[in-house]
């Protein structure tokens, strides 16, 4: 039963990643392109620090789209590619069986991260809740549509809906929840230093000039200061 007071955790999600491709992101006017890049990235890093189960769907590839991006492939090097014709992932039975089975595992919840916000997310969003009692968790900045306006009134119709909105670093911490759990933790905070802005700088500022750490890259000698003379 569909439980939305319950927080994301390793054990009750799963993933999915729909049309992270070339031409879907070249009409994305929402987000700074590369901002989306990275953060889709970040966020398919962060599954695989959890194992969380992760789907990637595409359409169109060949005649329309091109190929998935290579830095999210790169991180699910493994993962098999579930192509489509329609704009709806739900259409699609090979991802209806994929999510099934991992919804049968009891992860029902999903985290969705797609292009474009206002067509193939809000599609898959509204006709997976309408047939199933998975839950869905649209990652607004790993997704993006073809306007800023587009993107907002996606979002408020999926809200409307019972999607619950989230952002890829919540996601994150939100698998984390506990700076206890070791396990993860050198593997979340290597991930926030590469892709969360400010707070990747802040780590690395209380690492090195708060708590006397090493840098964590090697590098020339620093030379000077050496004024030149007037």
């Amino acid at each position: 039963m569909s439980n939305k007071l319950q927080v994301l955790t390793p054990q009750n999600s799963q993933i999915i990643f729909i049309d992270q491709q070339p031409q879907m992101a070249f009409g994305v006017q929402s987000i700074d392109r590369q901002v989306l890049k990275n953060n889709v990235v970040g966020l398919a890093k962060a599954a695989q620090i959890f194992n969380i189960p992760t789907t990637i769907t595409t359409v169109e590839t060949d005649s329309f789209s091109g190929n998935t991006f290579p830095e999210l492939l790169a991180v699910v090097p493994n993962n098999d590619i579930l192509e489509r014709t329609s704009m709806n992932s739900w259409d699609d039975q090979n991802v209806r069986d994929a999510l099934g089975k991992h919804a049968a595992e009891g992860r029902k919840k999903i985290v969705v991260s797609g292009l474009w916000t206002e067509v193939c997310n809000t599609t898959f969003a509204l006709s997976c809740m309408n047939d199933t009692d998975y839950e869905i968790y649209m990652v607004a900045d790993a997704s993006g549509g073809t306007s800023v306006d587009a993107h907002k009134y996606a979002m408020d119709r999926m809200i409307q809906a019972g999607v619950v909105p989230v952002t890829w670093q919540q996601v994150l911490l939100e698998w984390q929840r506990d700076w206890a759990r070791k396990e993860t933790y050198d593997a979340v905070t290597t991930l926030v230093k590469e892709h969360s802005g400010a707070y990747g700088m802040g780590i690395d500022y209380a690492v090195t000039h708060v708590h006397g750490g090493a840098e964590r890259v090697s590098h020339g000698k620093r030379i000077g200061p050496n004024p030149a003379a007037i």
